[in-house]
């Protein structure tokens, strides 16, 4: 990206003009100029905008606070390499939508992710458990064997009859019908047994996931 150009009218009118009256770009000529206020404005301009924009995008509005400042961050580090004949907003648009796609793709690595959607998503339509689709990175990799390795060893110490009901509905995705069958005992008492076998493994999963 090349830097500003401007010839002396121009430099003369940045100063003069007030902050307000200038464009997007304008401001950050006129901030490598060393105009007090410029970039101060500049940073009004999108702050709200973006930290609504990262908000919508993560889900999380405290968390979209520190992206939004990070942006601004990275911004002030690289304004001086910025192109002002292309849009300044785009630019910052991008940065901040780069920060949150970071952001979701290290919550989806977190085995955080895994205990949080076990325990959101036993009464909606059931799936057997997925583990995250990880990419092979020998970190992503270590992480599904961790993962994979610690729901087997905390279901198996759950008691032997909540450990039978919860391998064949959470691990097989079986239906409350087919466990009653496989097991030879009535629907009521699988749900209760599956109910008291949920709590019992998140209690005791959730200590190795925070």
């Amino acid at each position: 990206m090349g830097k500003p150009q401007m010839d002396d009218d121009a430099r003369t009118g940045l100063k003069e003009e007030a902050l307000d009256m200038l464009s997007d770009e304008e401001l950050v000529v006129a901030h490598l100029r060393g105009r007090t206020g410029a970039f101060e404005d500049l940073y009004d301009r999108y702050r709200d905008r973006l930290v609504h924009f990262v908000a919508r995008k993560t889900g999380d509005g405290d968390q979209a606070q520190d992206l939004v400042q990070e942006a601004f961050i990275r911004v002030t580090r690289h304004l001086h390499r910025f192109d002002t004949s292309k849009k300044f907003s785009t630019w910052v648009y991008t940065i901040a939508s780069n920060l949150s796609k970071n952001e979701l793709r290290n919550r989806s690595r977190s085995p955080l992710v895994l205990f949080q959607r076990l325990t959101n998503s036993w009464d909606d339509e059931h799936r057997a458990i997925q583990f995250e689709d990880f990419r092979t990175r020998p970190d992503d990799l270590y992480r599904k064997r961790f993962l994979k390795r610690l729901v087997e060893d905390t279901v198996q110490e759950l008691p032997e009859h909540h450990r039978l009901v919860f391998q064949l509905r959470e691990l097989e995705g079986k239906s409350y019908e087919e466990i009653s069958e496989i097991t030879g005992v009535n629907l009521g008492t699988v749900k209760s047994r599956l109910h008291r076998a949920r709590n019992s493994f998140a209690q005791r999963i959730e200590p190795f996931l925070n």
